[in-house]
């Protein structure tokens, strides 16, 4: 299928020299940068040069939050042809990890999600099958994945008519991954029942029912998971390996030969006790293999078997994309430095786990990319910010400028306050945008400050919660979701409510430790923060600072040339500057801890489900009494490490 872009939005004047000056430059050069303000349409703009480029689209962004925003959008735009969402699919990751100061091993430990994962093995599922694909991905997706060749040829394609015993059936399906249970039935799982076999893909909510006549395949259905009524039956369709990382038995079997022998060439130069460490690991883990296809850790050995080697750059999910193929780097000037530093991070930690023979070397390739293989692999690249720095501008020359907005609305107004009373003043004015019916941002320098100033602000009776790096990516969605529809009225963070957020019900922002210049009061750090208030006609921004720095200065100067830039667009255009109305999913999510939420709040819950679990005792809903009273457990201890990090 083409790309069909469907929009409710006419294309703006200045939306509209902007495609076109993009499409006509792409035409010479391959490498380009968009410059889009805050609510000029950037979105409809990337939408819009996908669906005239009409190729494959990559669109990374620099963390999950920004790119759950962007797919969802994207979604909206593209409803015939496949969005896709690639993000880590851990809501807590600890690395495999050695601290040889304190002799002191770390496992690696993860929560897996498994929502995230499925939405993963979806995204490449699409991208081997149909090429009106668009992955919405974070900077993650330069990381390792597996050889996409190998997973293309351990799908099966399944053919009504075909010529398939069910013993082969199975097999296939076990070589796949695939985890036969013929009880419980999910997600990676098969079924059998005598000619009828049951597959839930790894990537799909519902059935797939294979039914054999003999040695041929006689039906293909598609089944409702809940329901068990046939959905639809198909002629052909193709079944994908049940994970990403997948490989054929004739190349297990000549790597798990060359794991050997590489282990017996790097016993002799390690000192005694750290080649039996390596010795007594690496051969439980080829046990593991050999047995059932699969050891803690596979991941490490990669390079073994995608045939890669010593050095060579891993497989990532742009190798899972055709040749010519649309990449568009969101937030460029925080996504390209991320893409930078992933690779350094990875390599001092794997350094010791070799160095101390928890690992062979080849854990060494099971990396991201350097940023020069990321590079070599950008081809047709569309750079995007609001603030390009100085690597787009020179890989793409000027940047096609995108600085009015259809809705006519200006760029916040700016205040500066002094600290001395800032909190008194912050609670004063916080009041009145909420008795106006609009939401307030404030920003600060860390996560405890965060916490505290949440903490307070509870108590002076507002509705707030905070949002930092230790809340899952779902439930950063789900908080934001709570803040635009009203469940609460402030929301605290420190780097997250940075860029790109889409939050046209916030009208104020305060930015606290506005003089501290570093690295989130820059210059490009406050355009980016004083930008969320530039979907709402009353916004504005309060800067609480002693100083008027070179960043506040620069940043207030760009500031008001926009503004007045765009009052001319409007009078131009007749155009009268108006809130954008944008509408909030309906569907409710649930956040998982506690981590969002101010101390006093906690306690009222406790008060709150100690009631319903006496109520519930009371009914003789022993069941429900006994999940109110496992939560108030887990909330206590909550509280009490609370106090002990204080003390």
């Amino acid at each position: 299928m083409d790309f069909q872009l469907v929009s409710p939005y006419s294309t703006s004047p200045g939306q509209k020299e902007a495609i076109n000056q993009l499409i006509y430059r792409f035409a010479k050069k391959q490498k380009q940068t968009l410059l889009g303000i805050t609510g000029s349409g950037k979105t409809f703009v990337m939408a819009s040069v996908i669906d005239r480029l009409q190729k494959p689209t990559l669109i990374i962004a620099h963390n999950k939050t920004l790119a759950a925003q962007l797919y969802a959008e994207l979604k909206e735009f593209f409803p015939n042809n496949r969005v896709e969402f690639f993000i880590s699919f851990y809501d807590y990751y600890q690395p495999e990890s050695y601290l040889p100061t304190t002799d002191m091993y770390i496992e690696k430990d993860a929560d897996v999600n498994e929502q995230i994962e499925k939405m993963r093995m979806h995204a490449v599922s699409s991208l081997l099958s149909r090429n009106d694909t668009v992955v919405v991905a974070s900077i993650s997706c330069i990381y390792n994945l597996g050889n996409p060749d190998d997973f293309k040829n351990m799908a099966i394609e399944l053919i009504l008519g075909r010529e398939l015993k069910r013993k082969d059936l199975i097999n296939v399906l076990v070589n796949m991954q695939y985890e036969r249970n013929d009880i419980s039935p999910d997600a990676g799982r098969f079924r059998v029942r005598g000619n009828v076999v049951d597959v839930i893909p790894a990537y799909e909510k519902n059935i797939l029912r294979i039914e054999l006549d003999g040695n041929k395949i006689s039906k293909l259905k598609e089944i409702d998971f809940l329901t068990g009524d046939s959905i639809v039956s198909v002629d052909k369709i193709t079944l994908y390996p049940a994970k990403q990382y997948v490989v054929p038995e004739e190349k297990q079997k000549k790597a798990l030969a060359q794991i050997r022998a590489d282990l017996t060439k790097r016993l002799p130069e390690l000192p005694a006790l750290e080649a039996q460490r390596l010795k007594q690991r690496t051969n439980y883990d080829l046990e593991m293999i050999e047995e059932v296809g699969y050891c803690k850790g596979i991941e490490n050995y990669s390079r073994y078997f995608d045939g890669r080697k010593s050095g060579e750059p891993p497989f990532v999910l742009i190798d899972y994309f055709p040749k010519d193929f649309l990449m568009i780097i969101d937030e460029s000037h925080q996504t390209i430095p991320q893409a930078r530093a992933m690779y350094n991070g990875n390599y001092i930690r794997k350094k010791n786990l070799i160095d101390y023979g928890f690992r062979l070397p080849s854990a060494f390739d099971n990396r991201p990319l350097t940023f020069e293989e990321f590079e070599a692999k950008m081809g047709t690249t569309l750079f995007v910010s609001a603030t390009p720095a100085e690597y787009e501008l020179k890989k793409s020359g000027s940047p096609v400028q995108l600085i009015t907005r259809p809705t006519g609305l200006l760029d916040p107004k700016i205040e500066l306050h002094p600290i001395n009373g800032q909190m008194q003043h912050l609670m004063n004015e916080a009041r009145k945008t909420i008795e106006e019916g609009d939401r307030v941002l404030i920003t600060t320098l860390t996560k405890r400050l965060a916490e505290d100033l949440t903490d307070y602000l509870v108590k002076e009776g507002f509705r707030v919660r905070y949002m930092h790096s230790d809340i899952d990516s779902l439930d950063r969605i789900e908080l934001i979701r709570q803040l635009r529809i009203g469940e609460y009225d402030i929301l605290v963070g420190i780097n997250l409510l940075r860029e790109g957020l889409d939050l046209p019900e916030v009208s104020t922002i305060f930015i606290l430790d506005a003089d501290k210049e570093g690295f989130l009061r820059d210059e490009r750090s406050l355009i980016q923060t004083i930008g969320r208030a530039a979907r709402n006609e009353n916004g504005r921004v309060i800067l609480y600072a002693d100083v008027k720095t070179k960043s506040i200065q620069r940043a207030m100067e760009i500031t008001n040339y926009r503004r007045i830039f765009q009052k001319d667009y409007n009078r131009k255009h007749n155009i009268t500057p108006k809130t954008i109305v944008k509408s909030v999913s309906k569907i409710r999510g649930k956040i998982k801890g506690t981590k969002h939420l101010a101390k006093s709040d906690i306690q009222n819950r406790i008060i709150e489900l100690d009631a319903k679990m006496k109520s519930a005792a009371e009914r003789l809903d022993f069941e429900s009494a006994i999940e109110f009273r496992d939560t108030i457990e887990q909330l206590k201890l909550t509280l009490s490490k609370d106090r002990k990090y204080e003390d």
